[in-house]
């Protein structure tokens, strides 16, 4: 089942109409907008260095396991540098035959060889449970990072970007602390003890290897300039990608209903070309690194055969060519790390980029701190009071106006008026979703502002149009407010809501698995939140039209269920059909985000106002209802 939390709100059949005849102008607009913010979003990092420095202090608190690892890489690593010049001792043995000494050095290397191994593994162990733990933590951070934000951060990023962050950005930290902190250690401590086991060996040749690298890193260092906004415009790519997909997807009956597939499969290709072209770019600036310093070391083998052929005919040396041979080998060694260097300097660009993103989302502005907020009523009436409301999603643009109204307890309110008139707003406000701007909202006396959002929302049960039902058993499902309500609650509950009897119908009744594969119909749905409301038992409700995409036969059971549940409780309910509501105690009509009339059903028709030209305008004989 698709979890969705969010209140919609649908356009219009009008404007949805006005947007399939302009469809062809749509998507050239839409195309040349994505075209524009991929171009704007071509830059650096914030802050390279500071995103560096942030993922080393995730590493503090696994201080002394990275220490142990680094050292066993660290001695590893010269454990097997040393060995090459073992070789060259063995070497020049070889002219004495000096089978003792031979055989001696033979076991010292295999011994080092076996040490090496060993400290090789426990050190990518070690490294490698401590990326896995600050992964994880990571995971935990942002999740309850999500749980402390406010809605309207939501509004304006897609949930597909959020969840970029939470795997993609993460993996790719993840993925370096396991290889690269320990391919960094072991280049570093190549390239310090490579040079110093060369000067034991020729200081002349050893001087013309080091030449290498200055080279090596204004190489890097060109590179490194030219490479990072594509890294960080790759990982926006991503982001931009998945919040596309999750967005299409998640609703992809309307797409094929509006036939919107070609403009939908057109934005996805101007978000993929975008990564591509970036990747592209990415790993082209990448991949010179490794050819450029195999380059510039080929011509440092030149230099050193030259050098070494010179000095060992100039001091008739013969044996001098074994040190040659090793020498060799080193500076094969040594450019391993320089080239690896290049390689890990674009992966620390990129996972700098995925940190800055993960950092940047952690540091979001969250709700207001409520640890100190302990005020609760001891018995809950049901009086809610709104005093001088005011509320805009964004400061420029006001949507609730000077809202004032008292709900007494046991009243079913009814709040109706065209679509933008602020009803869900209303309902977002009383559930604190989102806090008011100015004024009050007041329950029995007491301000929800002095309360917890947790305590608010728990006196309240809710019912949705957009049902929400998540993958599990039905039982699940119906206990989710109330996760220990016994089974009988359950099976009462049921019954009031008039969906036991389809419930026991089902392959394994209340055990039945809820899934993609399951095939459950609006109403059977909307039946189930209402049991699920029902053993949550608070003591008010918000009913956001349930019965708008349901047959009569189903409306009927609904409805049924409904006035048990709102029976002797406070009760909120966004109507759209008129003819449900006509039995509430009071009926809130808002325009433009301010009250137009109250009263209850009799009364409004009589005024022969806002309500009844949108009752009338529903029933061509309103009277008969």
């Amino acid at each position: 089942m698709k979890n969705n939390n969010q209140i919609i709100q649908t356009s219009s059949p009008s404007a949805v109409e006005q947007v399939v005849k302009n469809k062809k102008n749509k998507k050239i607009k839409q195309e040349s907008q994505f075209k524009i913010k991929y171009k704007q979003t071509n830059h650096k990092a914030k802050d390279f260095k500071g995103s560096l420095i942030g993922i080393i202090k995730m590493l503090k608190p696994f201080k002394w396991l990275v220490i142990i690892g680094l050292i066993f890489a660290v001695i590893g690593t010269v454990l097997s540098m040393i060995g090459p010049n073992i070789l060259n001792q063995m070497m020049k043995a070889l002219i004495p035959l000096n089978m003792h000494k031979i055989t001696t050095l033979g076991l010292i290397l295999v011994a080092m060889y076996l040490t090496g191994c060993i400290l090789s593994y426990f050190q990518g162990f070690i490294l490698g449970g401590v990326a896995a733990k600050i992964s994880r933590n990571l995971r935990t951070q942002i999740t309850k990072k999500i749980n402390r934000m406010p809605l309207n951060y939501f509004d304006t990023n897609s949930y597909g970007d959020v969840m970029s962050r939470l795997t993609n950005d993460v993996d790719t930290v993840g993925r370096t602390l396991d290889n690269t902190l320990s391919n960094l250690i072991t280049s570093i401590t190549m390239i310090i003890a490579i040079p110093i086991i060369m000067f034991t060996l020729s200081w002349q040749l050893t001087l013309i290897a080091l030449c290498e690298i200055p080279l090596a890193f204004v190489v890097v260092s060109i590179i490194v300039k030219f490479n990072q906004k594509y890294f960080v415009k790759q990982q926006k790519c991503l982001g931009e990608m998945n919040g596309h997909i999750e967005e299409i997807y998640s609703a992809h009956n309307v797409v094929k209903a509006f036939n919107g597939e070609e403009k939908a499969y057109k934005e996805f290709e101007v978000i993929n070309k975008e990564l591509k072209r970036s990747g592209r770019k990415a790993q082209f600036y990448s991949g010179l690194m490794h050819p450029v310093i195999n380059f510039i070391g080929n011509l440092v083998y030149i230099c050193i055969c030259l050098m070494g052929a010179y000095i060992a005919i100039k001091n008739n040396d013969f044996l001098f060519i074994t040190s040659i041979i090793t020498f060799m080998t080193y500076i094969k060694l040594f450019n391993q790390p320089l080239s690896q260097l290049g390689s890990i300097s674009g992966t620390l660009q990129q996972t700098a980029a995925a940190a800055e993103r993960v950092f940047e989302f952690l540091a979001e502005p969250e709700q207001e701190d409520e640890s100190e907020k302990n005020t609760t009523l001891k018995k809950v009436k049901g009086k809610v009071e709104f005093s001088h409301v005011n509320f805009g999603y964004n400061p420029e643009k006001q949507i609730i106006h000077d809202f004032n109204f008292t709900a007494l307890p046991g009243q079913k309110i009814a709040i109706v008026g065209p679509t933008g008139a602020g009803k869900t707003t209303m309902v977002n406000l009383l559930m604190r979703f989102y806090e008011v701007n100015s004024g009050d909202i007041k329950i029995d006396g007491v301000s929800t502002k002095k309360m917890k959002r947790g305590y608010v929302r728990s006196l309240f049960g809710m019912v949705l149009q957009d049902t929400w039902l998540f993958e599990g058993t039905i039982k699940e499902n119906i206990a989710y407010g109330n996760p220990n309500a016994s089974d009988e609650e359950i099976i009462e509950a049921c019954k009031m809501a008039n969906v036991h009897h389809f419930i026991k119908t089902q392959p394994n009744g209340y055990q039945m698995i809820l899934n993609e594969d399951c095939s459950i119909s609006a109403g059977q749905k909307q039946l189930l939140t209402i049991a699920r409301a029902m053993v949550q038992n608070a003591p008010m409700l918000i009913l956001d039209e349930a019965t708008s995409s349901v047959d009569t036969r189903t409306e009927v059971l609904i409805q049924t269920a409904m006035d048990r549940l709102t029976q002797g409780r406070t009760s909120f309910v966004i109507a759209h059909r008129l003819s449900t509501i006509k039995n509430a105690d009071q009926i809130i009509v808002m325009k433009d985000g301010s009250i137009v009339e109250v009263g209850n059903h009799k009364e409004l028709l009589a005024k022969k106002g806002f309500y009844a030209d949108l009752y009338y305008s529903q029933f061509e004989n309103g009277e008969d209802f």
